[in-house]
């Protein structure tokens, strides 16, 4: 741990990296533009926490959100599920496949623990903390309470779906949010990134890049 961090950087915030995955990446099945471009910079930041949460999308073949599921269905088109709106994604990070990894290049060693997501094969879950019918939770909130953290930092991917989402139920269950605009990358789609900074916006989520988070100590 580098010499001098405030004691709330190493007692009481965490550092949740959400679905840094190469199916997320160049390359992958749903790829996000840029995607890779967040590792070196979640890398650099990792370091300053004591407490590194990752996520990751760990779905059965089949699930109910992949567009081949639903006969005649075209990705990216959206249909109404039980819990809501659903876009219908291609298939991506299905269980055990090299897609569902994360990025080669990410540096995981320092993870507490892995939170896995959308293995409901009914349900997808973009947020860490709740599957999208925003009742089933996780886990995550429960173990945060038991480490004793009251602050997460947040990157990853994508900054309109999962890292949104994760963010503004992070503000649900009480806890201080701080995005790292830097290290997170959007799809974009028909709108949604802008969407989205407005939602965290008014959720109270803090956003800020890594330069101004490692200066500030305000982790």
């Amino acid at each position: 741990m580098p010499a001098g961090l405030p004691a709330k950087m190493r007692d009481d915030t965490a550092f949740v990296i959400v679905d840094v995955q190469t199916d997320f990446c160049p390359g992958g099945a749903l790829a996000v533009a840029d995607g890779d471009a967040v590792v070196p910079v979640i890398n650099r930041l990792a370091p300053l926490f004591r407490t590194v949460i990752l996520t990751q999308d760990w779905h059965p073949a089949g699930h109910a959100s992949f567009a081949t599921s639903h006969a005649g269905a075209a990705p990216f088109s959206t249909i109404a599920m039980p819990y809501g709106p659903q876009v219908l994604w291609p298939d991506h990070c299905v269980q055990g496949t090299p897609g569902a990894g994360f990025h080669p290049g990410l540096e995981t060693d320092r993870a507490r623990f892995v939170v896995r997501k959308g293995t409901d094969p009914a349900i997808d879950s973009y947020s860490a903390f709740f599957e999208n019918d925003h009742t089933t939770p996780t886990g995550l909130a429960g173990a945060l309470s038991d480490l004793g953290i009251r602050h997460v930092v947040m990157a990853g991917l994508a900054t309109d779906f999962c890292v949104r989402w994760s963010a503004v139920d992070g503000r649900r269950v009480g806890l201080a949010v701080t995005l790292v605009e830097d290290a997170c990358r959007a799809i974009d789609l028909d709108g949604s990134l802008d969407a989205a900074l407005r939602e965290m916006h008014a959720a109270g989520v803090t956003l800020t890049d890594s330069t101004a988070l490692a200066a500030s100590g305000a982790a």
